[in-house]
């Protein structure tokens, strides 16, 4: 479980295929810290540390993982969001997220204003996912509030703090990012499927 607040970004040092699946290194400052089966959150997915050197750690994205995200996009010397999995005495700063990516969604428009960005970001919505206005998003794992809702596109704002320290400061027109849709909601839509389903057999 994860809080959606990015510690740092990481490098991706190596990346090695291994049949239908990617081993992906990377470096971080607190690569000294981590441990063999430690989850970690990269541009939002959970993956398991399956090797830890001085230099790098190791993660594996199977074709599941690569099939919904954005990693079989990485190159070597990419920026990463990492976060740590949550510990249970933690302050929840974000919202919920689960490190389950839902589905990618493509950058459609980059605006600088005065001291801050609006990014906007289009996905497919015949998957069944959805926005709400005010609502949470995580986006390449970074917890955000949902603006200019609509029914395939929102915008988010990002303040200076938050572009500097992830990897929305690479972000341009055309990046693919990571999605997870706020838990809650998709929960409810599940349930409102579900019964108007029944409505129409009955």
């Amino acid at each position: 479980m994860f809080s959606g607040i990015v510690e740092e970004t990481g490098k991706v040092v190596k990346i090695e295929k291994e049949g239908s699946n990617i081993n992906i290194s990377l470096w971080c400052n607190f690569v000294n810290e981590l441990k063999i089966d430690q989850s970690m959150s990269h541009n939002g997915v959970c993956l398991t540390v399956v090797e830890v050197t001085d230099e790098y750690y190791t993660v594996t994205a199977v074709q599941e993982t690569l099939d919904k995200s954005n990693l079989g996009l990485l190159k070597v010397n990419d920026e990463v969001n990492l976060e740590r999995s949550m510990k249970p005495d933690s302050l929840l700063d974000g919202h919920i997220v689960q490190g389950h990516v839902d589905q990618t969604a493509i950058c459609t428009k980059v605006e600088e204003l005065d001291g801050s960005w609006y990014f906007t970001f289009e996905y497919d919505k015949s998957k069944g996912n959805i926005t709400v206005e005010k609502g949470s998003v995580s986006v390449n794992g970074v917890s955000l509030t949902v603006v200019n809702s609509k029914d395939n596109t929102f915008q988010v704002a990002i303040i200076p703090f938050t572009y500097d320290v992830t990897n929305f400061h690479n972000f341009n027109k055309g990046t693919v990012v990571n999605l997870e849709f706020d838990i809650i909601g998709k929960y409810i839509q599940k349930i409102v499927n579900q019964y108007l389903e029944q409505l129409k057999i009955n």
